[in-house]
Protein backbone atom coordinates (compact mmCIF):
# COMPACT_ATOMS: atom_id res chain seq x y z
CA UNK A 1 0.00 0.00 0.00
CA UNK A 2 1.45 3.36 -1.04
CA UNK A 3 1.38 6.52 1.02
CA UNK A 4 -1.05 9.20 0.00
CA UNK A 5 1.27 12.03 -0.98
CA UNK A 6 -0.81 15.03 0.03
CA UNK A 7 0.30 18.31 -1.50
CA UNK A 8 -0.78 20.79 1.19
CA UNK A 9 0.19 21.40 4.79
CA UNK A 10 -2.79 20.73 7.07
CA UNK A 11 -1.77 23.52 9.43
CA UNK A 12 -0.86 26.53 7.29
CA UNK A 13 -2.65 25.33 4.14
CA UNK A 14 -0.63 27.57 1.87
CA UNK A 15 2.54 25.55 1.47
CA UNK A 16 2.67 23.41 -1.67
CA UNK A 17 4.29 20.04 -0.95
CA UNK A 18 5.13 18.14 -4.14
CA UNK A 19 5.98 14.44 -3.82
CA UNK A 20 9.72 15.18 -3.77
CA UNK A 21 9.51 17.93 -1.10
CA UNK A 22 10.43 17.60 2.57
CA UNK A 23 7.37 17.18 4.77
CA UNK A 24 6.28 15.62 8.06
CA UNK A 25 3.61 12.89 8.43
CA UNK A 26 2.04 10.85 11.23
CA UNK A 27 0.92 7.21 11.01
CA UNK A 28 -2.49 8.39 9.73
CA UNK A 29 -0.74 10.31 6.92
CA UNK A 30 -1.65 13.75 8.25
CA UNK A 31 0.77 15.98 6.36
CA UNK A 32 2.58 19.14 7.45
CA UNK A 33 5.38 21.30 6.07
CA UNK A 34 8.68 21.17 7.97
CA UNK A 35 8.27 24.61 9.67
CA UNK A 36 4.79 23.67 10.95
CA UNK A 37 6.03 20.26 12.13
CA UNK A 38 8.82 21.94 14.07
CA UNK A 39 6.42 24.53 15.53
CA UNK A 40 4.22 21.66 16.80
CA UNK A 41 7.27 19.90 18.29
CA UNK A 42 6.79 16.99 15.83
CA UNK A 43 3.45 15.99 17.42
CA UNK A 44 0.36 15.60 15.23
CA UNK A 45 -2.47 17.85 16.49
CA UNK A 46 -5.07 15.47 15.04
CA UNK A 47 -4.07 12.18 16.68
CA UNK A 48 -1.25 13.06 19.09
CA UNK A 49 1.14 10.78 17.20
CA UNK A 50 4.73 11.43 16.26
CA UNK A 51 5.48 13.41 13.10
CA UNK A 52 8.35 11.97 11.09
CA UNK A 53 10.05 12.84 7.81
CA UNK A 54 7.87 11.84 4.86
CA UNK A 55 9.70 9.63 2.36
CA UNK A 56 10.36 11.44 -0.88
CA UNK A 57 8.95 10.04 -4.07
CA UNK A 58 11.00 10.45 -7.20
CA UNK A 59 9.08 12.32 -9.89
CA UNK A 60 9.20 10.45 -13.20
CA UNK A 61 10.73 12.37 -16.06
Amino acid sequence: MALEMRDRCERCGTTTLPADASARICSYECTFCVPCGEAMHEICPNCGGELVARPRRRIAA
